[in-house]
């Protein structure tokens, strides 16, 4: 397929920063966690152990989010502990003495442990990183007294933000509620959704709601045994369950192309508006569902404004299923966390080998950076690498001009303080910025702990671009983990989860088919999110993902195309095809087997412009698709 002439070019897609809302309450509580230890550390002229203090306090804005006490506390708990853990590596190394070769055999093993659980997910990628970060920069900083003591000061300063957030009375109000947040903005999208049927704009609009309710789900808690929940629990937990039955609805009649009547449409919105205040009645329209989908929407809406309202409803979802325990280990233990692992090491040996050979100032910061830039979850490694590089320049500028007009270590303070203020914004708006942000925290840091000198700054910046260098050479062009390697598993995965959706909804699962609708559309959008940041790097990234975006947008659709059907059975008595379900579950497993043998399909699946004709099989048609897709 040609490439769109009107799409921005990779660098383009590269540059252009995101526009994240303003998180005023995280940004203060920042501020405030920075702030507070270094003017303790001042005032008690031991600013040694403010700095570890603040460093810290740092770590945990890092992994602060605005999400209940249950969910927040352990994300910032495992991502500190880790890095207190690494922190104790680096200064017993130090506080020793071991010699260059034993210093960089220890950061090897410390980078494999940190990439191999770095690879296990969100939260294992935070605590993976800090773990090897901490131990480099405990490795090369000046020790406090006593030497151990940076470790737990560490974690006092990250307890202190911890404290900062925890809920007072008017956290309490349906309002101030993370999770009623969550489940309003899940509505405005779905709202959004439905107004966008049969337009252009309705693929970004699911996109959207899909992002919407993968938070919601993420900040309610595990499912647990009944009666151990709080009633309010139990309430949200039953209208993200009705969301998710109307959701199903809705992405049936997204891909039929088949719009509501904007009475209709509005609903959600009032819906949204009632979940904020902590429920009210919600009236749905007496309107004329004329085809399977919108009647399955128009009793999906009544059963939400129920559960809402407070009534018991009849909502088509089963229990949500219960997590696997081995899940961690198996993950750990996975090939890709052994090759990540690996992968980090490499990196981290070769740094380590450069900077015994070609002493420098400040040893820790190109293994600190090589860490930062391989954190698996932030984006394209390329374009980490040169957004670090870039950032640390203008971060270093920016600190020289600054410690150029003062170096009052309480102006100093302030300023580190709105650094690090920044962070839980510019971190979601673009890598670079956070780079720019961060820079001049770090340093002035290390400028208050007496560590550091205007004169020094500039060399971080050779640091950071040695090791963006080390990352870019062994760890993407001589890795052997190319690009095919990121995108087409994610697309095997969303593929064999929408098998597994296609099969509850014609086979005997039962309510359970939209836990597995949920499952498959968290995948498409893990796959569609490696498409797009391939799309911003340069050949032969971009080329590969450009070639998959098609196969990507063909199972986004795929997925309504099940909704919809799931709608023709329940309220249009059709019955399943075993020739309709054999042709899409072919097509799957040719699509699955092109993936991993790095096949991008070459065919023309055009995209239908008009309402689909109820009569006929959704099945039916999206199997055309995908053969048309797949044909050479």
């Amino acid at each position: 397929m040609p490439a769109d002439e009107s799409a921005p070019s990779w660098w383009a897609r590269a540059a252009r920063p995101s526009r994240p809302p303003l998180p005023l309450a995280l940004m203060a509580r920042a501020a405030v966690g920075m702030a507070v230890p270094l003017a303790a550390g001042l005032l008690a002229h031991r600013l040694d152990l403010g700095v570890f203090a603040g460093l810290g306090a740092m770590h945990a804005t890092m992994n602060d989010r605005a999400e209940p006490s249950g969910l927040r506390v352990p994300r910032i708990a495992s991502a500190v502990l880790a890095s207190a853990l690494g922190m104790l590596i680096g200064t017993s190394l130090q506080h020793v003495h071991v010699s260059a070769v034993a210093l960089g055999a220890a950061l090897t093993f410390t980078a494999f442990a940190s990439g191999a659980l770095s690879a296990t997910g969100p939260r294992g990628s935070a605590a993976g990183m800090l773990l090897l970060v901490s131990a480099a920069l405990g490795s090369g900083m000046p020790l406090p007294d006593p030497w151990w003591a940076a470790a737990p000061m560490m974690l006092a300063g990250a307890a202190f933000v911890v404290v900062l957030g925890l809920p007072g009375g008017a956290h309490r109000r349906p309002a101030s509620d993370p999770r009623n947040r969550a489940l309003a903005a899940a509505y405005e999208a779905f709202g959004r959704t439905l107004a966008d049927l049969g337009t252009p704009q309705g693929a970004a609009s699911r996109q959207v709601l899909t992002a919407r309710l993968n938070q919601l789900q993420d900040l309610l808690p595990r499912p647990r045994r009944p009666g151990s929940e709080s009633a309010r629990t139990v309430r949200l937990r039953r209208m993200y369950e009705a969301a998710l039955a109307a959701t199903e609805a809705a992405t049936g009649l997204l891909w039929a192309w088949r719009p509501v009547p904007p009475e209709v449409a509005e609903v959600p919105l009032r819906l949204a508006d009632a979940v904020r205040r902590g429920g009210g009645e919600v009236t749905v329209p007496q309107w004329r569902p004329d085809t399977p989908s919108r009647q399955a929407l128009d009793v999906a809406l009544r059963a939400a404004a129920d559960t809402v309202a407070g009534r018991e409803a009849e909502v088509a979802t089963a229990p949500a299923p219960p997590p696997d325990p081995w899940r961690l280990r198996v993950r750990l233990l996975s090939r890709g966390s052994v090759r990540y692992g690996l992968r980090v090491a490499l990196c981290i040996a070769v740094g380590s080998a450069v900077t015994a050979s070609y002493p420098l100032s400040k040893s820790y910061w190109v293994p600190m950076t090589i860490a930062f830039v391989l954190k698996p979850d932030l984006g394209s490694v390329f374009l980490r690498a040169v957004s670090r590089s870039i950032g640390t320049v203008l971060g270093v500028a920016v600190t020289a001009a600054v410690v150029s007009l003062t170096t009052d270590a309480w102006v100093l303070t302030a300023i580190a303080a709105f650094c690090v203020a920044l962070l839980p914004y510019v971190t979601a708006a673009h890598y670079g910025l956070n780079t720019v942000a961060m820079t001049p925290m770090a340093l002035i840091l290390l400028q208050l702990g007496g560590q550091s000198s205007a004169a020094e700054f500039w060399p971080r910046v050779l640091d950071t671009v040695l090791a963006s260098a080390i990352v870019l050479l062994f760890g993407y062009l001589l890795w052997p983990e190319r690009p095919r390697h990121r995108i087409e598993p994610r697309l095997v995965d969303a593929a064999t989860a929408l098998r597994a959706y296609l099969d509850a909804v014609t086979g005997d699962a039962g309510r359970a088919e939209v836990w597995l609708r949920r499952t498959a559309y968290r995948a498409l959008e893990d796959a569609r999110q490696e498409v797009r940041q391939g799309l911003a790097e340069p050949p032969p990234t971009g080329r590969l993902a450009e070639q998959w975006l098609p196969a990507t947008a063909a199972l986004e659709r795929l997925g309504g195309a099940v909704a919809a059907f799931a709608a023709q059975l329940r309220y249009g008595g059709r019955v399943p095809d075993p020739a309709e379900v054999g042709r899409v579950r072919r097509a799957l497993d040719e699509l699955t087997a092109a993936a991993r043998e790095h096949r991008p399909p070459t065919g023309a699946a055009a995209r239908p412009t008009a309402p689909h004709d109820p009569a006929r099989s959704a099945l039916g048609r999206a199997a055309d698709e995908l053969e048309a897709l797949l044909a050479r």
